[in-house]
């Protein structure tokens, strides 16, 4: 422990985003900087509190005190060796994780807890700007090969670690470009997509294979990569988007959310595109559904030049604080506000979506919405009823669904690999392996959407098992043993 006072003498400090209002006129990162002297201090703050709960509430069981003890020393090089061991890509968690190892913080008891996410971005980026961040090249091949279908952080996380356990791992990638989630889903003002190519580029420096335009079970044969491969990983998205089949669905100005998200990050990438153009610019905006995927229509469309920003949400309005319901360490369904909100949006709660209303051409013009109660009973699931005398037209020239997802697109790879599905529409795994031996699957494919930092457990915990299946034994490391390595 590097300084025993150090959560007594600093407040919770991160440096200052960029001003909003500035801000909205360009996609860069709205947090770029590291301030070194700031980090140090937030490290400071960590109690070396004993029992780390920061470990429970992180998915890749990062080795948080002893990191933050490294920093506080500033000995940079041992605070990356230390991260980089149970989190692969810890540029991207550092970024956009919401951060589960911050609401687990002892410290969170009765103070703002340790900046652990800020840390961990610190750490990586001073890691790459000494130069601590090399190609991590197998010193020997085995014959197997690998290949994983989906290139998002599952997918990433996975064809990194069975590249390190000496197999050739060759990634499929339907779109143009590597990355999936990361590179068109999550836009370039939270991520850079620089921050992704140097990790894609390090990646095949180590000797991974990278496929694009490579749409398994369409373009590229599916009974083909059966063939030529030992083993084969689903590492692909919960892709099909939740609808709102209400009247009014069809008129034009209504779209998912991430159609408008992968259009603007071609768009920023230099790319034209060629589907029906969405704009925001001179619009109502009403987005929705009130999660991530949410916030992030809200700060685009505020790029955009938006007339109006609204989003709402079925849900109540969350508390601002913990109660009784959502005790320490458990993670806290409390009021989030983004950079994307505040840089301007009207946020509503307890809202309904009654029907799209249109023009005679056939245009979006506005939302026939309804407040209603949430009721709940023991035994059964929540229930909402409409308050009377609650409903009314609000302008809207474009309406995007960010309603979460249902599961994998399973026409396809799915129908031709023959994969068992769950209740749900995933993969169906057990310990990774599906119902087709040869055959593994990871991330949203198998659990459903979640967060980039479960994708990479994910991905890492499945490289194992595919590993394990290879050789009938695996030299990765779990992520329970991992922790124990590092902290014993």
């Amino acid at each position: 422990m590097g300084k025993p006072t150090g959560f007594l003498e600093q407040d919770r400090e991160l440096p200052k985003k960029r001003d909003a209002k500035k801000r909205i006129s360009d996609y860069n990162e709205v947090d770029p900087i590291v301030e070194e002297s700031i980090t140090v201090k937030q490290a400071s703050r960590c109690m070396d509190c004993g029992i780390p709960f920061c470990h429970h509430g992180c998915p890749l069981g990062n080795i948080i005190p002893e990191f933050n003890d490294a920093v506080y020393n500033q000995n940079w090089k041992l605070a990356y060796e230390i991260l980089i061991n149970t989190n692969n890509f810890p540029e991207f968690t550092g970024r956009i994780c919401p951060a589960p190892c911050e609401a687990s913080c002892v410290l969170g008891i009765n103070k703002p807890a340790v900046a652990i996410e800020y840390i961990e971005k610190s750490i990586i980026e001073k890691a790459f700007q000494d130069g601590y961040v090399k190609p991590r090249i197998p010193a020997a091949r085995t014959t197997k090969k690998v290949a994983i279908i989906g290139s998002g952080p599952a997918g990433l996380a996975a064809a990194a670690q069975l590249n390190y356990a000496g197999h050739s791992v060759t990634v499929f990638e339907r779109a143009d470009e590597i990355g999936g989630l990361l590179r068109y889903g999550i836009p370039d003002f939270k991520l850079d997509k620089q921050v992704v190519d140097r990790r894609v580029k390090l990646l095949a420096e180590e000797g991974v294979k990278f496929l694009t335009n490579a749409n398994v079970g369409v373009n590229v044969a599916v009974e083909q990569v059966k063939e030529e491969f030992d083993a084969i990983l689903l590492c692909g998205g919960s892709t099909v988007p939740r609808d709102l089949p209400i009247p009014g669905r069809e008129l034009k100005g209504v779209h998912f959310a991430m159609d408008f998200l992968t259009q603007q990050n071609g768009r920023v990438a230099g790319k034209k595109v060629t589907a029906e153009e969405i704009w925001a610019t001179g619009k109502n905006v009403v987005v929705i559904g009130g999660g991530d995927t949410g916030s992030d229509c809200v700060g685009t469309s505020n790029r955009h030049g938006a007339k109006s920003v609204t989003q709402i949400e079925i849900m109540p309005k969350p508390p601002k604080e913990r109660t009784v319901s959502m005790p320490w360490p458990n993670w806290p369904m409390i009021l989030r506000t983004s950079t994307s909100h505040e840089e301007g949006c009207e946020r509503n709660w307890s809202i309904v979506t009654k029907a799209f209303v249109g023009d005679d051409l056939g245009n979006l013009k506005a939302l026939k919405i309804v407040e209603v109660e949430m009721k709940t009973e023991p035994g059964k699931p929540a229930s909402f009823v409409e308050i009377a005398g609650s409903e009314k037209e609000i302008p809207c020239e474009l309406a995007l669904l960010a309603m979460g997802f249902l599961h994998p697109q399973h026409t396809g790879l799915l129908e031709q690999l023959g994969v068992d599905k769950d209740e749900r529409g995933n993969v169906k795994a057990t310990k990774y392996q599906t119902t087709v031996e040869s055959v593994f699957a990871a991330g949203d494919m198998r659990r459903g959407q979640s967060l980039v930092v479960w994708a990479i457990s994910e991905g890492r915990e499945a490289a194992r098992a595919v590993d394990q299946y290879l050789v009938g034994q695996t030299s990765l490391e779990a992520k329970e043993k991992g922790m124990l390595s590092l902290a014993e």
